[in-house]
């Protein structure tokens, strides 16, 4: 299994409405709201490295109300 943490930051006052959202996606598997210099942390799965690329870039980053993101994928091997 295949595994990237994406670190949110969305519009202002639109958590919510982003962490909801994030639900409803298959792949996302965690979301939490944070404190910080980002507002939210998605958990995101998927068995194919090619498929969780195209969750993040085709699903995540195009929400509406995401300002921007940052990918963090996990090293297999190292869990």
């Amino acid at each position: 299994m295949e595994v990237a943490y994406v670190l949110i930051n969305c519009e202002l006052g639109k958590e919510e409405t982003v962490i909801e959202n994030l639900k409803h996606l298959d792949s996302v598997k965690e979301v939490h709201g944070t404190f910080g210099a980002y507002d939210i942390i998605a958990k995101v799965e998927h068995a194919e490295k090619e498929k969780l690329r195209e969750v993040i870039i085709w699903s995540i980053r195009k929400m509406e109300n995401i300002r921007s993101t940052l990918t963090l994928m996990g090293i297999e091997g190292q869990n």
